[in-house]
Order: C-alpha cells, then structure tokens, then sequence
C-alpha cells in the first residue's frame, strides 16, 4: 500500500476529522504536527484557495479540505464504511455534511467576535442546533445514521469538545438539556467510542490555546 501522510494542526477540528477516519477505517499512517500559519509554504502550494490544514499525501497524490479527504478515503478504502450503501441514504448523509459546512461557521463567528456579532452568531448556532436536534438525529439511533459512527459524525464533530470549549471562553452555554437532549446523548455516544476517545486533544490545553489565540485577535 502506498505511503498515507497526513499534515495537520493541534487542536484543529478539521485535522481531527481525518484522524478519526482514518483510525476507523484501521489504514496505517503517518501525522506530521504543522505550525499554526496560513502561509506555512506546504499550505499555500496544496490549499491555496482556504489556506489551511489538513494535508493528506497517499503516495505522490495530495489532497487538502477534511470533507473532500474523507469522500477521498471513502472511496479508497471500503472497509469500515463511513456512508451508508442505499443511495437515498448516501444522498441525505451528504446533504447533512453539507449542511454542516454552510452552517458550522457560525460557532466559529461566537469565538472570533463580541458584542452584535457574537450575539447574531449565538442565535445562528442555537437555529443550527435545533435543526440538527429535531430533523438529523432519530430518536432510537446512537449516531447519526444509526449505531455505528458515520461521514456525518465526523462532519458535525466541532459540537463535542470544540463547542464546550468555545461556551467555557465565551462564557455562554448553548447545549442546554431540556433543549437538545437528542443532541447531548449523541454527544455522549460520540466522545465515548473507543477511536474517538482515544483521539480527541488534551481539553486543558485546547482551551489555553483557544484563549489566548482570541485575546490576540480581539
């Protein structure tokens, strides 16, 4: 099999999403720990368009954007799959995905921002939340599409631990129980799964970080 080297950033959700596929899928790989720079050279030659990690080499061939990585091993690696294999559930599996990109900004905008801009976030992220508590998650199922981790777990993946530590800086709590309980079970279920655990950044550390990169910026 072809060398698999995977170019990321501590504490980037996007990163951890390439991570967790490929652990579920068992393929052997090397991570390479990058700098957090949108002009560290290998981004601008490979990601010029976004400007960030991760970076995923499979022999000569590179590949950047962890949604596109993960359709990319997908389709490389079919054992352990993370769609569905009836087509209408392959479609909504997508469909969620990309609602998870167009959407998932907003809990980013809470941490980049104050005042109008944050609270306009905070209302955009609570509808988003809703959305996903009453139409993406079944009543009955562990995971999104049922009882094994999927495409879409890993799409939504910035709610467990990136959310927390977002709400501890910010100081606002967004996932409440009487208001997401499907969500918050979900949540549970995803941080508790063996490959997920094992693989999730060090929460005291990530929220050191988080904090003093929003105090720069702000």
């Amino acid at each position: 099999m072809e060398e698999v080297k995977l170019h990321g950033t501590s504490y980037n959700l996007f990163t951890y999403r390439v991570i967790w596929a490929l652990k579920l899928k068992g393929i052997p790989f090397d991570y390479i720990e990058e700098e957090h720079s949108d002009k560290c050279p290998l981004v601008m030659k490979y990601n010029p368009a976004f400007k960030r990690f991760p970076v995923l080499f499979h022999g000569k061939k590179a590949l950047s954007e962890s949604m596109v990585i993960l359709e990319y091993i997908e389709d490389t690696w079919p054992q352990n799959p993370l769609l569905p294999i009836d087509p209408i559930d392959r479609a909504m599996s997508r469909f969620w995905v990309k609602f998870a990109g167009d959407k998932g900004h907003c809990i980013g905008t809470i941490y980049y921002t104050i005042g109008e801009k944050q609270e306009k976030a905070i209302k955009e992220t609570i509808e988003m939340l809703t959305i996903i508590e009453e139409q993406a998650i079944g009543e009955e199922n562990k995971f999104f599409g049922g009882d094994k981790i999927g495409i879409v777990d890993l799409a939504f993946g910035i709610i467990p631990h990136w959310l927390e530590v977002i709400e501890d800086i910010v100081g606002v709590k967004l996932l409440k129980p009487h208001s997401f309980p499907r969500l918050l079970n979900w949540v549970q279920n995803f941080k508790e799964e063996t490959v997920i655990k094992e693989n999730l950044p060090n929460r005291d550390d990530m929220f050191v970080f988080f904090k003093n990169q929003r105090e720069m910026l702000l």
